[in-house]
């Protein structure tokens, strides 16, 4: 790896556990050490899995997931924001975030999922 401290950000207690089972679960030959911030010791973690804009674990990488919001961007080197594309609320935040980042002055890319389930760069 590279070595990034990463939080990855829910809207939900239900998302982050649901999340928190299937990095446990996905694959029998690998592994992706992780904790929640419900657990004792989030700043330990190497991925945190949260539902709120904290930091503890010093992530230079975030993820958003579904909607998740952050008012403070700027402490991060790459922020990912992770929708459903064909839920209309979830595009729609999306889109607002997109601007507010735009406005801030990041770097912005912005990826789609092929029907092949390839990522294409879009912007």
């Amino acid at each position: 790896g590279r070595g990034w401290r990463v939080t990855i950000q829910a809207v939900s207690d239900e998302r982050r556990d649901a999340l928190d089972s299937l990095l446990w679960t996905f694959s029998d030959t690998s592994f992706v050490a992780h904790g929640t911030d419900k657990e004792p010791h989030p700043e330990q973690q190497p991925v945190l899995l949260t539902t709120s804009e904290a930091n503890p674990n010093g992530a230079t990488v975030r993820f958003l997931v579904e909607g998740a919001a952050l008012e403070q961007a700027g402490g991060y080197e790459r922020l990912v924001v992770m929708f459903d594309g064909h839920d209309q609320d979830q595009l729609e935040h999306a889109r607002a975030q997109w601007k507010a980042f735009k406005t801030e002055n990041h770097d912005l890319t912005y990826w789609q999922q092929t029907p092949d389930r390839r990522w294409e760069r879009k912007a």
